[in-house]
């Protein structure tokens, strides 16, 4: 799926090019009324629950927000989501019916108890007319009595979705401003958030007439509701990825010029413990958070750990999200794996994410000048640890895989602070004489010797005193440091310290951690110490010996864009891996973005096998179905398929002589702008000779 961030207009936002506001967006604007000023946050039942929540399974989320401080920290909408209508969803009069097995007592009850523990409630429609087997409620042809009713039930916010509308082949922007309508002149003069959402016309999905797409929303969206999604749902239920999270904050990032108090870009909802690490999901609620977005939880808040509620309700980040300016982040500079970002806040401070896309961790950097902000001092607050530092000007962060910093950045005054020290991340240099090649998890096995480097820098005026660097790694590696602390690091300047490491040749396959302990004194501040960690480490498994189906090997990750790697069958399963007639008894199914990584160890020489696209796609239908794919060698192209469509599959024959670890790669950046549609793709008969 593709990155759909326009370098271009990104970089004019930056320097205050922001005129590309459409004549008819900014004047639908002065329409919409400001109902939460800044980004509203709460609760819904959708990824976490599904349609499978009664009237006591939302009063006990509802408790929970209140016993657990989410409440008081600002989630204070419980959104009921699809799945509280009843099968017969209208009743003969023409009104909205509640699941009466799930809802016994009706709606207006169970608001009530929402409004009594301090919170507020909202609940799900459809923009189109309801369509059995397309969708499970819709609004289509009841605009104002459904609104009349949401009111006179007390609630307090809608999300109107658009899967009927779709399927009635209705234009979007006229429903939802006859809806938007509708809301504002209920019978009960209610206020009600209109939460627009357009998610199933993302390019995802299929090629849609421009107009009925999600990304178009923003031209006319914030001159009628209070929150607008942005492109497709951020995954599946109980199923989210980090590569998605990304590429949602990616299309929310588009249009940042129509984001204002009252009015915002909505990326979809943050969804902690559902398949993504913890570092994972920090990066999503620090990007949601710059992003002004609405900060609405996924996940059934009742199971979040007590590391996840205290993410939830970091008071610092939540301000940053919560700014009364309601700015958006805009990127500096190009989009790439590490990238940085800029929110203004409005007391002229800046908000600033390093963000690290990739799969090793880094040290990342920019500087205040390039985030707007001008003078010889600066004062870094690191919004996730609260450490206050000073910086002359560079901004820099060890910044984990798939992981963000943070910071708060403002003219410093007064007394110098304690320097802004980044103690870098151990980083795996060469594997015995191997270089390690940028960009991806370290992989390593029993035996194997290690050169780790660790980067310590200085960004701040005052020098620091007796810096030094220890590191440990899993059991029964040993460590040698090959390298003599300095005396001090002087302002604006970085001291590298090396170590072997070995491993011993017992090392048990799965992954490890180098952890990295750094050590100094700052001028007036006394002795300070930083841990950063590299995880994670990949001990591998033993290589193939033999002729082998590559796909009956162990491999070390898998990933596939949408549900998981299937081993000798199609993507999803139940189906025999198949190319234009063919049936394959071996084989790889993902979809596309894809990578297969294993661990070869220089063992084998050769690999050989067919790809293309599997023929259950024509169950589907005849859009998409175009990939590419490619096989790596310790970061070297071995093959390249070019553009694969699903009438073509392609033979290929590789030379593995040398190579530790084999990429298999499907992508979708050629394949004739599909977007990865359906794109359900074959390594048919992998076989590797070792």
């Amino acid at each position: 799926m593709k990155r759909l961030l326009d370098g271009v207009i990104a970089a004019a936002l930056v320097v205050g090019a922001l005129a590309t506001t459409t004549t008819s967006a900014v004047a639908a604007q002065a329409t919409a009324p400001v109902l939460s000023p800044t980004p509203y946050m709460g609760w819904n039942t959708y990824y976490g629950l599904g349609g499978d929540f009664t009237e006591d399974t939302i009063k006990s989320v509802a408790d929970s927000l209140v016993s657990r401080g989410l409440a008081k920290a600002g989630y204070d909408v419980v959104w009921l989501d699809g799945g509280w209508q009843a099968d017969q969803s209208r009743s003969a009069a023409g009104d909205l019916v509640a699941n009466p097995a799930k809802f016994p007592n009706g709606l207006k009850p169970l608001v009530d108890y929402i409004h009594s523990k301090g919170l507020k409630a909202g609940i799900y429609t459809d923009a189109g007319p309801y369509i059995p087997g397309k969708c499970g409620l819709g609004s289509g042809g009841y605009y104002q009595r459904d609104a009349d009713q949401f009111a006179a039930w007390g609630f307090d916010a809608v999300k109107v979705d658009y899967l009927c509308g779709i399927a009635a082949n209705l234009d979007p922007k006229t429903v939802f401003t006859e809806f938007a309508q509708a809301l504002r002149n209920n019978a009960s003069h209610r206020p009600m958030i209109f939460n627009l959402c357009n998610p199933v016309t993302s390019p995802d999905w299929g090629n849609y007439p421009e107009s009925q797409q999600s990304i178009n929303s923003w031209s006319y969206a914030p001159g009628i509701a209070q929150s607008w999604r942005t492109y497709t749902d951020v995954g599946f239920q109980g199923d989210i990825k980090f590569k998605d999270v990304l590429r949602n904050y990616d299309a929310n990032a588009r249009h940042p010029e129509v984001v204002k108090p009252g009015a915002f870009s909505d990326p979809d909802y943050l969804a902690p413990e559902l398949g993504m690490s913890d570092e994972e999901f920090r990066s999503q609620l620090t990007l949601w958070s710059v992003a002004a977005a609405p900060l609405v939880v996924g996940s059934d808040v009742r199971k979040l750990s007590a590391t996840t509620v205290s993410m939830l309700t970091d008071p610092d980040v939540l301000a940053i999200n919560q700014d009364k300016a309601a700015v958006q982040a805009v990127r500096v500079g190009a989009a790439g794996t590490t990238e940085t970002w800029v929110k203004r806040l409005a007391d002229g401070s800046r908000a600033v994410v390093l963000l690290n896309r990739g799969d090793s961790a880094k040290t990342l950097t920019t500087t205040a000048a390039a985030v707007g902000l001008r003078g010889p001092r600066f004062t870094v607050k690191n919004a996730w640890t609260n450490k206050v530092t000073e910086s002359a000007g560079t901004i820099s962060a060890a910044v984990p895989a798939h992981g963000t910093a943070l910071f708060r950045v403002s003219a410093a005054h007064g007394l110098p602070g304690a320097s802004h020290v980044t103690a870098g991340i151990p980083q795996v240099t060469k594997v015995g004489t191997d270089v390690q090649p940028e960009g991806s998890a370290p992989v390593v096995a029993g035996g194997d010797e290690l050169t780790v480097q660790v980067a310590v820098r200085n960004d701040g005026l005052l020098p620091v005193l007796k810096p030094a660097v220890t590191v440990a790694g899993g059991t029964g590696w040993t460590v040698k440091s090959l390298t003599k602390a300095p005396i001090l690091i002087a302002g604006g300047k970085q001291a590298t310290f090396t170590f072997a490491i070995k491993l011993p040749a017992t090392a048990a396959p799965g992954t490890a951690s180098l952890t990295a302990a750094t050590s100094y004194e700052a001028l007036g501040y006394g002795g300070q110490r930083l841990t950063t960690v590299l995880s994670p480490v990949v001990v591998a498994p033993v290589p193939p010996d033999g002729t082998v189906a590559l796909s009956h090997h162990q491999w070390i990750t898998a990933t596939s864009g949408w549900m998981t790697p299937a081993i000798d069958e199609s993507v999803g399963g139940g189906n025999p891996i198949k190319l234009t007639g063919t049936t394959y008894p071996t084989g790889i199914g993902v979809a596309s973005p894809s990578l297969v990584r294993y661990y070869l160890g220089k063992s084998c020489t050769r690999l050989s096998g067919t790809v293309g696209i599997d023929d259950v796609v024509g169950n589907v239908g005849p859009d998409g179905g175009t990939s590419t794919f490619q096989v790596v060698g310790d970061g070297k192209v071995l093959f390249d398929s070019g553009t694969v469509d699903r009438f073509t599959p392609k033979p290929f024959d590789v030379d593995l002589t040398g190579v530790r670890v084999l990429d298999l790669i499907v992508g979708d950046a050629g394949d004739a702008g599909d977007g990865g549609y359906n794109d359900r793709a074959d390594w048919a008969a992998p076989t590797a000779t070792c």
